[in-house]
């Protein structure tokens, strides 16, 4: 697979290890979380099927305990988790479609490659949009009423201070971080989350619910005769997972690095530049350096940017000079066939003439 392809995932990233049911053919994927980070980080995902059975729990590698039973309690909620990391997948390489690094999905194991094992603001992002696409898809399910263990948020009532009347289907976050928070957390909190790469998980999956809850937004409808407004009726909404991806991936420009400090007899962590200001809540962090993915090398899962496109005439990552990290670029022109000469015809449509130009392309070396 050349470095700048995006296709249909058809791996989930699943932390610590492979979780293939049996011998079968591509298996569901369910998101756990990292103890430390030594273990491998994928598994296949299905892109039809369900998780319906509680045995299929029992056959995942590499869920703890824990993990098996919250399985076996919640079955009708694992197709949402395996939906909400096939999200975080999609949004992942569409934030990273320009950078030398664009998230680009292995054809081994681990998925990503040692890239996300170790503990750069690659694997710190990853981990976020991972945790946010679970409790997103899981919020969602609950809305749109696929499960019977939970439905809108109806605390959500009455009057607002603005003078609209809370009603409608107000999205149920609440469920949805909190489940995110049980199944994906669950393995670095099973094992104190002491050392530093597990406090660092636990930061970047809760920054990733962040984005989330404090992007919520209303949403109204107006009611009265003839389409006036003379009163609404408001609910609360998810913002679209693309805002939670743009949040984040602000974030990861911004993400500080961070070394584990003593408070007492609490482990926490800590910028580690001392002049730096703390990091929030909301805030990616990363303890090590990232390699600078200028080289193929597959063993740690870097495919290199020879290939790639790149943009000539911009100065930014994207460009020719940046991207090609000096190795120069090959141009070629192709042929494009565009729509054009648009008219509307009465009614209802658009009819197009086929217009064909000749495009440069230019490639990394």
């Amino acid at each position: 697979m050349r470095g700048d392809e995006r296709t249909t995932p058809r791996f989930l990233w699943c932390r610590v290890s492979q979780l293939n049911v049996g011998s079968c053919s591509p298996s569901p994927c369910l998101l756990t979380s990292c103890d430390g980070c030594r273990g491998r980080y994928l598994a296949k995902l299905s892109s039809v099927g369900s998780i319906s059975e509680e045995e299929t729990c029992e056959k995942l590698k590499g869920l703890i305990q824990r993990q098996v039973q919250m399985c076996k309690r919640n079955l009708e909620v694992m197709d949402s988790v395996r939906r909400g990391a096939q999200l975080a997948i999609e949004e992942c390489q569409y934030q990273f479609r320009n950078r030398r690094w664009n998230c680009s999905t292995l054809d081994t194991l681990p998925v990503f490659g040692k890239v996300v094992t170790q503990g750069t603001r690659e694997a710190a992002f990853v981990y976020a949009i991972s945790s946010a696409g679970v409790a997103f898809a899981v919020t969602r399910a609950c809305s749109s009423g696929e499960l019977d263990k939970c439905g809108c948020d109806r605390t959500v009532q009455g009057g607002s201070p603005q003078g609209f009347q809370w009603s409608g289907c107000s999205d149920n976050i609440a469920y949805g971080v909190a489940f995110s928070q049980s199944f994906v957390d669950v393995r670095e909190r099973s094992k104190g989350a002491s050392s530093n790469r597990a406090l660092m998980n636990l930061h970047n999956n809760e920054a990733g619910r962040k984005a989330i809850l404090n992007n919520m937004r209303v949403e109204c409808k107006c009611h009265g005769v003839s389409g006036s407004c003379e009163f609404k009726t408001c609910w609360k909404a998810m913002p679209p997972f693309r805002k939670v991806g743009n949040v984040l991936k602000e974030k990861f420009d911004g993400a500080t690095e961070v070394e584990q400090s003593e408070i007492g007899s609490t482990k926490v962590l800590v910028p580690k530049n001392s002049q730096f200001k703390p990091h929030t809540d909301e805030d990616l962090v990363y303890l090590d350096s990232s390699p600078d993915f200028c080289d193929h090398d597959l063993k740690n899962g870097v495919l290199g940017t020879s290939g790639r496109q790149c943009n000539k005439t911009s100065k930014a990552i994207d460009g020719c000079e940046l991207m090609c990290c000096g190795r120069g670029f090959h141009t070629d022109e192709v042929e494009v066939v565009e729509r054009c000469s648009c008219k509307f015809h009465w009614c209802c449509s658009v009819k197009c003439k086929p217009c064909h130009r000749v495009v440069e392309i230019h490639t990394c070396r």
